[in-house]
């Protein structure tokens, strides 16, 4: 006999006894795993088997969760299969460097090329361009409406040819938008090129965030997601960096310095979306190709932990091929699924108190009398700051497995500074406090990989999952186009309106996470109560003959 959790529940309160059978290999030792990156301590006997009890260890339940024929890794599931922890620690520090490194690098390709604009302003590219700071604003909204518009589309586009097609085209197309900005002539090219941008970008996000999937349990992509936006962080230093000597450039050919910056960081963000041609292979046991390698990347028994450690977690992950369409009754489906709008309207709120300072830090530097090299350099150490501190954020949700009180910490920082804004008059105040304060604002723990990570596992289904990340982004975009248009030219320098709007947004989202809780504990104890009243045999005819799919199962756990 063994105790099994209901699928995707991480209460014991859900847990049913079943009858092993009895020829099956040993099972390890149960882990409450929430470390994923650093885990495992010292005690761990890294020679034992760690594959841990699921649902296909049962024979009444495996049958009901049996991956569908025609999914990719068909061939690699095997129930009886088994491996040490030291095998999964070496083969995830493999998956580590072969894919979650370049799916950075690319996200500093996409930074490079979304965020060098805010280095272009402190060498006079308003000026240059007979614009204001209003069109700057129309600027950054119009890149964050085409973002949106594209993010659900590109999804679906990807879906249906494959991320590791769809993502290098999208880089190559992008790269080269970005490079022609060298061109600008006015407010008409600018405007037009930023809508390009934000068409050709939208979706990457959410399309690398499907493609990790494919190799990470939950609780190892929540770290992953980490890192994944450390590296726009570090995207943000370069882009600083490559600006102080890419901007020295001025007068070369009798052009701006931003002119360079544009066309050189356009240019260095194609190389990497040609290589990324050959690095992303389309999943775990699809590695082998000219460049990788005729092998592939993975052996056949490291394809085979990558594949039951996953789909032992989260059977879902087999529902559909990683060529497969959503289809339009499935897309609509997911758009309708109102258990994941809690999340959303939490990706539309989140980041809006952060973001102008953010978008007006440049601006705000050379006012207070720092030149243009100064102030590139002036916006690192707040993004260094950040980095640690999402990380940290990130690796604290997991360790303590809580999600929405550990997200909420975010809002928390950023208040006292935006109280500080509120009170004082920054064109009084010394430059350099001014600059402490903005950059300690500005290097509060993001939430955003919890999250996104938070938004994939509630999805429980490889469709919902594809929709739902993109909708997530969607929402996080429009909190962009909000952020745009609360810095006002008439309310300028001290931006008084504005700050006072970020302070009631900051204590309003507040409130938002703290319901968001409330949300995700009522449904669960809804769901439990109508599990916890049927009989054995009855909870074995729901899952052989319910029509429930993803996270409307009843054996389903939302996590908070």
């Amino acid at each position: 006999m063994a105790t099994v959790l209901a699928k995707g529940s991480k209460d014991p309160s859900s847990v049913s006894t079943v009858s092993l059978d009895s020829i099956s290999p040993p099972l390890g030792v149960p882990i409450t795993e929430r470390k994923s990156w650093f885990k495992k301590g010292s005690s761990i006997d890294k020679d034992a088997i760690a594959t841990q009890l699921s649902v296909f260890d049962d024979p009444d339940t495996a049958e009901k969760y049996q991956p569908r024929a025609d999914w990719e890794n068909i061939h690699r599931f095997d129930p009886s299969f088994r491996w040490t922890w030291r095998e999964e620690l070496k083969l995830i520090r493999k998956i580590d460097w072969y894919i979650t490194f370049w799916a950075c690098i690319m996200f500093m390709a996409l930074e490079l090329d979304r965020s060098n604009l805010s280095q272009a302003l402190t060498d006079n590219f308003l000026t240059d361009l007979h614009m204001t700071t209003n069109d700057y604003n129309l600027g950054n909204t119009v890149f964050k409406l085409s973002f949106l518009i594209a993010e659900l589309p590109s999804q679906l586009v990807s879906k249906w040819m494959g991320p590791d097609r769809w993502i290098p085209m999208q880089m190559c197309i992008w790269s080269i938008i970005a490079g022609a900005q060298f061109w600008l002539s006015g407010r008409s090219s600018f405007l037009a090129t930023r809508a390009l941008l934000g068409i050709v970008q939208g979706g990457f996000i959410p399309d690398i965030i499907l493609y990790l999937s494919y190799f990470y349990r939950h609780a190892e992509l929540s770290i992953r997601l980490g890192f994944f936006w450390t590296a726009l962080s570090l995207a943000d230093i370069l882009s600083a960096l490559l600006a102080y000597g890419l901007l020295h450039m001025r007068g070369i050919a009798g052009k701006s310095g931003w002119r360079w910056l544009f066309l050189i960081e356009g240019l260095l963000t194609l190389v990497i979306g040609l290589f990324a041609w050959l690095l992303m292979p389309p999943g775990p046991c699809q590695t082998a190709s000219w460049f990788r390698g005729k092998n592939g990347w993975f052996s056949e028994r490291e394809e085979k932990i990558i594949v039951n450690r996953v789909i032992r977690e989260d059977p879902g992950k087999s529902s559909m091929h990683n060529r497969e369409p959503v289809t339009p009754r499935l897309l609509w489906q997911s758009l309708k699924d109102y258990d994941l709008w809690p999340i959303y309207l939490l990706g539309l709120v989140f980041q809006v108190p952060a973001t102008p300072p953010a978008n007006y830090l440049t601006l705000a530097l050379k006012g207070l009398g720092f030149d243009t090299f100064q102030t590139n350099l002036l916006t690192i150490p707040s993004t260094v700051l950040h980095v640690f501190t999402m990380l940290g954020l990130t690796y604290f949700a997991e360790a303590v497995n809580e999600l929405t009180i550990t997200a909420l910490f975010g809002q928390i920082w950023v208040l006292p500074f935006l109280i500080y804004l509120n009170v004082t008059n920054s064109q009084e105040v010394n430059k350099w406090v001014f600059w402490v304060v903005v950059s300690l604002l500005l290097a509060y723990p993001n939430a955003h990989p919890i999250q996104v990570a938070w938004n994939s596992r509630n999805s429980n289904a490889v469709r919902l999952r594809t929709v739902s990340a993109a909708c997530y982004n969607m929402f996080v975009q429009a909190g962009g186009i909000i952020s745009a248009n609360i810095y006002q030219a008439d309310d300028a320098p001290r931006y008084v309106r504005g700050n006072r709007a970020l302070l009631g947004i900051n204590c309003m989202n507040i409130v938002i996470y703290l319901l968001t809780k409330v949300y995700f504990i009522a449904r669960n104890r809804y769901r439990e109560k109508k599990w916890a009243a049927m009989s054995e045999n009855e909870r074995l005819d729901y899952l052989a003959t319910t029509t429930d799919e993803g996270n409307k199962r009843l054996d389903f756990r939302f996590q908070h």
